[in-house]
């Protein structure tokens, strides 16, 4: 079957299915893996300790796919500049750029007169008409069962896709609690034109960079094992919940602000369990989709798996 959207044909990718930018875990290996796969993997940017290292990631991805690829920018992530990243990724012709978590208009600055897709990712209708009033060529909309930083407003996935399919005329990426055939069709019925899954892809042999603990716990977890951080300082985020998450709430519990959590909150102990397996010691984002997590598969064979599905499904309608 044909998986042709308006997604596909501005990504000219083979499956309207987008890769998240995962912070210190989108690195060349999952990127590449993905789109090989015929959707579009990514790297994220400001993981990286440096514009040079992004420059490695990037000829490494080259390397590894013939593919479309893209590059994520987590604005504002450490406090870190972007510019000398972007600099990076347009003098490496990047053919995707996406933007999360802040105001993206100075990248698109930057990026007036250069040949790449901008897709933002957005947690709310009025976001998604100025980011289309920016320039974007499309919008990734994310629900509150999604993992990592969210929306201020508690809309799912469901109720928030549609609205934002009526408010922009650009293509609409659904994001938040997708991590199957299933998902991907009931995001197109809602008038999607593709789908980006993060948790979901965290599992995978592919990201290498997450550790056995992390992957066993999103097999194992379910939908009830996650909470939502950082709401008392402006930035909700979906994390598995832990003894050291239970922290962090009894701080905001108590009005403590950033100065307070700011070591609990960290990169260093994000990667502390991400990456050293040390669960009590740090946290990991994910989404309310670990409850549909059952293994842990290569990228080629979860998307197998998610087309075969979704084609299963569009032949029953067809009945």
């Amino acid at each position: 079957m044909k998986w042709n959207t308006r997604i596909t044909e501005l990504l000219n990718i083979e499956y309207p299915i987008i890769q998240g930018g995962l912070a210190h875990l989108a690195y060349s290996d999952l990127a590449a893996a993905v789109s090989n796969a015929g959707g579009l993997g990514q790297v994220t940017a400001m993981s990286l300790e440096s514009p040079e290292a992004l420059r490695e990631e990037i000829k490494r991805v080259k390397i590894l796919t013939s593919k479309p690829y893209g590059v994520n920018f987590a604005i504002g992530q450490h406090g870190r500049a972007f510019s000398h990243y972007l600099e990076v990724a347009i003098d490496e012709e990047v053919p995707v750029i996406t933007m999360t978590g802040g105001n993206p208009a100075p990248i698109f600055d930057q990026l007036k007169g250069v040949n790449v897709k901008k897709l933002v990712l957005v947690a709310a209708k009025r976001q998604a008409v100025k980011a289309e009033e920016l320039g974007a060529d499309a919008v990734m909309v994310v629900g509150q069962e999604g993992g990592g930083h969210l929306g201020r407003d508690d809309i799912g996935t469901f109720v928030l896709t549609p609205q934002v399919v009526d408010a922009v005329s650009i293509p609409v990426i659904a994001s938040g609690g997708i991590g199957d055939g299933r998902g991907l069709m009931a995001a197109l019925s809602l008038g999607a034109e593709g789908i980006e899954m993060g948790t979901r892809f965290i599992a995978t042999k592919e990201c290498i960079h997450a550790s056995d603990v992390y992957k066993k716990q999103l097999v194992e977890g379910n939908e009830n094992d996650t909470v939502v951080i950082k709401r008392s300082i402006g930035a909700p985020a979906r994390v598995i919940s832990n003894s050291w998450t239970d922290q962090i709430l009894e701080i905001e519990k108590g009005n403590g602000g950033y100065e307070q959590l700011k070591d609990f909150i960290s990169g260093k102990a994000n990667k502390n369990y991400i990456h050293n397996g040390k669960a009590e010691e740090g946290f990991a984002w994910a989404g309310q989709v670990m409850g549909l997590i059952k293994d842990v598969p290569t990228v080629q064979e979860l998307f197998d798996r998610m087309i075969a599905e979704s084609e299963s499904i569009r032949n029953r309608w067809a009945n």
